[in-house]
């Protein structure tokens, strides 16, 4: 299954009391789609706050964003965890709601080695019939997965893309040494058209949330060979990449595309202990980040 170049990893909106805004979340799902050019949305991913939301929210997300995206947009579930029985649940959960694909993150904090890193998610490839994205961000999980690990992981049949947040090395390396049909995605905004440029597929972005529309054009520019105007593009939206996450102290994501949103006229609301909103400082900073993409 092809997910598209331009996938984001949705926000959860909250409403005043921390709980899920179901009406928001509808507003959302139109807005990523035909404002910000989404091809697909990752629900319940680390930028959904999927640490935490129970399985119950997790589930009735991914079943309102699918019948919200009514076929315009393919729907992937955050369904992975450091705990594989607990991730085989929740993808045969999604599987039955009808969900495109899963994304399935590095486990964190327990740290396995590259062989049980490939056990874990060979174990939830063959639980599902859905299409498998891996995710390593060895920033947020504490372990990176290697290049042999992740070429290893491709030969599984539904095992289809990786998300890749380590270095453009590692991309450049598994595009190199993968099958033909699996696809390299970055999941870091500001590497996203070098990572087209050594192989890369696509990008899984934050930033899509704000200037998704622009990013759409970057891809598009790149493949029609228009490689100059890929590169403007890309420099004129380099500071919304990196701003986003360092707002210009490191700040945690979501709290900064939140506050954002919140300034595009789509109020997702802020975010979930032990996260918290943006300073006074950080507030405005975002705000001014924005001006000149308004």
């Amino acid at each position: 299954m092809d997910f598209g170049k331009l996938i984001t990893a949705m926000v959860t909106p909250f409403d005043g009391d921390g709980e899920i805004n179901w009406e928001v979340t509808s507003q959302l799902v139109e807005y990523l789609i035909t404002e910000q050019k989404s091809e697909a949305l990752v629900v319940c991913g680390t930028t959904g706050e999927s640490p935490t939301l129970s399985d119950e929210e997790k589930l009735k997300l991914f079943s309102f964003v699918l019948e919200k995206a009514a076929g315009r947009c393919k729907v992937i579930a955050g369904t992975g965890s450091n705990n594989t029985r607990h991730s085989v649940h929740l993808t045969g959960e999604a599987e039955k709601i009808g969900v495109d694909g899963v994304l399935l993150v590095v486990p964190y904090y327990n740290k396995p080695n590259q062989e049980g890193l490939y056990q874990h998610f060979a174990a939830i490839a063959s639980s599902t019939t859905l299409p498998v994205i891996l995710y390593n961000v060895p920033g947020r999980t504490g372990v990176c997965m290697s290049v042999a690990t992740t070429l290893r992981l491709a030969e599984i049949p539904n095992i289809t893309a990786t998300k890749e947040c380590a270095s453009v090395d590692h991309i450049t390396q598994i595009a190199a040494g993968c099958p033909a049909d699996f696809r390299v995605y970055t999941g870091d905004d500001s590497a996203g058209l070098p990572a087209l440029a050594v192989g890369g597929y696509g990008i899984i972005s934050v930033a899509s949330h704000i200037v998704g529309s622009q990013m759409s054009e970057m891809i598009a520019a790149f493949n029609a060979g228009h490689v100059t105007r890929a590169a403007e593009i890309h420099r004129k939206l380099f500071p919304v990449f990196k701003g986003l996450f360092e707002c210009p102290e490191p700040l945690p994501n979501p709290s900064a595309v939140k506050y954002a949103l919140g300034l595009r006229g789509v109020p997702v609301g802020s975010v979930r202990l032990p996260l918290i909103a943006p300073t006074a400082a950080e507030a405005d900073f975002i705000t001014k980040l924005l001006e000149p993409h308004a």
